[in-house]
């Protein structure tokens, strides 16, 4: 599969992977190589990676909790005197193997240690691969809020093995899948159109749609890597769904969701916002509606959810000037950002998407 060339890195896909990655390793002069895993990568996923590693010295592995209540600046801290326990210089390389809060959590360590480490990221679930891992977008949450501490930096290369992905229970590969299906609204429905046919989610019939998605996501990133403009879309359903992400995990009584399950409720609502407010068309938005439906079911809120929900809209990272702003669709495969919607069509989202 075609290597992938970003503005200053490269994605590299199958045994190509392992063949790029033992090259660069012998050909850098590295002091350490340190291997960042979780409790769940570090079972399932270490063992391949290490079998196709070729290099002259002994790599140190750092491990972290598995999950999002981990993506901390608490986590960070234990990292950080874990590399400076294990003589880590600035000629350290950190090698992050895991899904989205590895790479993004393990790129903010490698970027703010000793003022910055090179680092390259092994994505291990779906979500990882077309998301977290591709984009230079790295931190961890401040407490329940997503993602508001962080850099963006890009690592020396990415590398995706599709095989990891049989480690993956269902509920994961649907999660990563809701990201893809996003990029199709945003940028291509004919991809869009050709993920909605799929019957089930294999690995076979994902290694080439996986392909696409990155390099959808990369266009848009070369063109805006910090985020001044069209890479805004790529937030489409994020604003609503990281809001319903949140609040799911400070919630002890209720069960959280995973990253895509909250998205996915993310888009039906801003697709509604989309039809009130970008011209939508009604036939869209339904079509939207059921496939997300129809993957992921339904979630249930209450008043009491909606206003906290709503509250947490605030501390979206789009906003500007106290003013939230939204990525909305004007079609299927076409975005527009830095939208302001009335009040009154979040709590008519809410009642949309449940009815």
């Amino acid at each position: 599969m075609k290597t992938i060339q970003s503005t200053s890195y490269s994605i590299h896909f199958n045994e190509t992977c392992y063949e790029k990655l033992n090259t660069y390793l012998k050909s850098t002069n590295f002091s350490k190589i340190f291997l960042l895993v979780d409790t769940n990568t570090h079972i399932h996923c270490l063992p391949r990676f290490l079998s196709n590693i070729d290099v002259n010295m002994s790599l140190e592995i750092i491990e972290m909790e598995a999950g999002e209540i981990h993506k901390t600046l608490d986590t960070c801290t234990q990292i950080w005197h874990s590399l400076s326990d294990l003589d880590g210089d600035r000629q350290s390389l950190i090698i992050n193997l895991g899904g989205g809060v590895v790479t993004d959590l393990g790129g903010f360590v490698a970027s703010t240690f000793k003022r910055g480490v090179r680092f390259v990221n092994v994505p291990t679930t779906l979500l990882s691969m077309v998301d977290a891992s591709v984009g230079g977008k790295t931190g961890v949450d401040l407490g329940v809020i997503k993602n508001q501490i962080g850099v963006i930096n890009f690592s020396d290369m990415v590398l995706i093995d599709p095989l990891f992905l049989e480690t993956l229970p269902e509920e994961e590969m649907r999660s990563g899948f809701a990201e893809m299906l996003k990029h199709g609204l945003i940028k291509d429905a004919d991809y869009w159109n050709r993920l909605c046919s799929l019957k089930e989610l294999n690995i076979s019939d994902l290694g080439n749609l996986i392909h696409e998605s990155v390099t959808l996501k990369n266009e848009v990133v070369k063109r805006d890597p910090t985020e001044q403009g069209e890479r805004k879309q790529l937030n489409f359903g994020h604003t609503l769904g990281h809001a319903i992400e949140s609040y799911r995990l400070e919630n002890e009584t209720l069960q959280t969701l995973l990253h895509g399950e909250a998205i996915a409720v993310g888009m039906v609502m801003e697709g509604y916002l989309s039809a009130k407010t970008c011209g939508l068309s009604e036939e869209a938005l339904t079509e939207i509606k059921n496939t997300f439906k129809a993957i992921y079911g339904s979630v249930d809120f209450t008043e009491n959810d909606k206003s906290s929900i709503i509250e947490l809209l605030k501390y979206d990272k789009k906003n500007s000037h106290g003013q939230i702003k939204y990525a909305l669709l004007e079609s299927i495969g076409s975005c527009v950002v830095d939208i302001i919607v009335d009040d009154q069509l979040i709590d008519e989202a809410f009642m949309y998407y449940a009815s």
